[in-house]
């Protein structure tokens, strides 16, 4: 079994929707405890590209671990 592309096809779907996620969440909360939006706006950028490598990685760790492991 392939576990490697499907890991990959599963990481480009989901890692993007996480990064969005993790970007309005922590935009919204951000957003109150600055008088301006410059430094929110930097702070949620921030998180939504930790989560998205975050979640690319584990991803294929995943995949791999799998594809060794089980394969």
């Amino acid at each position: 079994m392939q576990f490697v592309p499907l890991s990959i096809a599963i990481a480009l779907i989901f890692s993007p929707l996480a990064s969005a996620a993790a970007y309005m969440i922590t935009y919204s909360e951000y957003v109150h405890h600055y008088p301006n939006n410059s430094q929110p706006t930097r702070l949620a950028i921030e998180a939504a590209v930790a989560a998205f490598i975050f979640f690319m990685g584990v991803s294929f760790i995943v995949g791999f671990l799998l594809e060794n492991i089980i394969g």
